[in-house]
């Protein structure tokens, strides 16, 4: 009897960690439960950025599959960039795209990293890949990590062994209208 009460138990605790929830899973849901929504944001860091500052930003979690969300990024009248998060083996990686105003790739394009762990429910963080290192020298010590809560999204760069760090703060406590179509974008 005692052996039938070990088998079942080791069973049940098998069943039980083959169904938790991974940390990358959890951020992944969290993402994708915004996923048709548009947010509005600040530039927290730094203020004065000449490309950023005093611009409206907009993300839009636009489409969203299984494996894959893509969140255009507007920086006033600018449509030029969508981050795109995909999900593979319990892994989040970031890329950015960037396009011209034609649809055309930027030829800085497609770069970004992996998380080399699962993270954690509320942040995921994406040291740069060998690809963006060979495509952008100077991006070789890029982290960027997203963060998400109830409340708010963030979206961070930092070039370590340099003063050059990004940061972008949504506010998801009120969505926006959505915004008209990313460059690039067919639908």
């Amino acid at each position: 009897m005692k052996l039938k009460i070990v088998i079942l138990f080791c069973c049940v605790s098998l069943t039980a960690l083959s169904q938790e929830i991974t940390p990358a899973k959890k951020f992944w849901n969290s993402l994708q439960s915004h996923c048709g929504k548009a947010y509005e944001g600040i530039l927290e860091l730094p203020k004065e950025d000449k490309d950023f500052g005093g611009k409206k930003l907009v993300m839009h979690v636009r489409k969203c599959t299984e494996n894959e969300i893509k969140i255009p990024f507007f920086v006033g009248e600018d449509k030029s960039r969508t981050w795109i998060l995909s999900y593979k083996n319990d892994r989040i990686t970031l890329k950015h795209d960037h396009r011209h105003k034609d649809g055309s790739e930027d030829k800085i394009n497609f770069y970004g990293g992996t998380a080399s762990n699962t993270g954690k429910a509320d942040i995921q963080v994406f040291p740069a890949d060998a690809k963006t290192q060979k495509m952008i020298p100077a991006a070789a010590t890029n982290v960027w990590w997203i963060t998400i809560d109830e409340s708010r999204f963030t979206y961070n760069l930092r070039r370590l062994g340099t003063d050059r760090v990004f940061k972008v703060v949504m506010d998801l406590t009120k969505t926006i209208q959505k915004p008209s179509t990313p460059w690039g974008w067919k639908e």
